[in-house]
């Protein structure tokens, strides 16, 4: 896989580009989010979707146009082009806000990546979301701040908080009880880890660049 980051910035609510993609990334407009890479002055190396939002089929060397009648929503086709270009890190911007439904969409392939190895970041304003399975995200150093973690999947097996103001050991959490809402930072390193099953995390955003995520069938390896 490549080492890279795809970005993917998809129509909805535009939060602020703050990236700066290099040589080795992958930048994609998904629809109508190809107006907000225009106005960050971003290329992007692919445009893609069925174009209902952006009103009209662009101009670029690197084209796809969707049928509107599909299955896959045109941000999970846009993701499936950057796995076929090996990418395993993706980074999706203004993929929240708007219509509900493409919201929770967004959040759902979150799960389709992280439950296929790879890993998926979905910003909105101060947070970004993203989904762990069996494995462990270790956090920065940081005096306050709150974050919270979601059973995705009808039950994660083996939960551990460290280091944050309510902690967990080998915990089971639901995905009907919000038991790990608005936990808090207390000023050191901390952990999330689950042994089976997938969480997803709401983190602030400005954390992300020193996260590490640690497999289990990594560790065993």
């Amino acid at each position: 896989m490549k080492q890279g980051i795809c970005y993917l910035v998809c129509a909805g609510k535009n939060t602020g580009l703050d990236f700066t993609p290099t040589a080795n990334d992958y930048v994609i407009a998904v629809d109508g989010g190809l107006r907000y890479l225009e106005e960050a002055r971003i290329k992007p190396n692919l445009i893609i979707g069925d174009f209902d939002t952006l009103g009209y089929c662009p101009t670029h060397s690197n084209v796809v146009r969707l049928n509107p009648h599909k299955d896959d929503t045109d941000t999970l086709a846009a993701l499936k082009e950057g796995i076929l270009e090996g990418f395993s890190q993706f980074h999706l911007y203004c993929g929240t806000g708007g219509r509900i439904e493409h919201t929770i969409a967004n959040i759902q392939l979150l799960a389709f990546l992280s439950q296929g190895g790879r890993q998926g970041f979905l910003y909105d304003g101060v947070n970004v979301l993203t989904a762990i399975t069996d494995c462990q995200l270790t956090l920065p150093r940081r005096s306050q701040g709150f974050l919270s973690v979601f059973s995705y999947t009808n039950e994660c097996q083996g939960v551990n908080l460290c280091g944050l103001k309510y902690e967990l050991s080998d915990a089971v959490l639901h995905s009907t009880f919000p038991l790990g809402i608005s936990n808090e930072f207390k000023g050191m390193e901390s952990s999330i880890s689950v042994k089976k099953g997938t969480l997803l995390l709401v983190l602030p955003r400005d954390i992300l660049p020193q996260l590490q995520v640690e497999r289990w069938h990594q560790e065993k390896a």
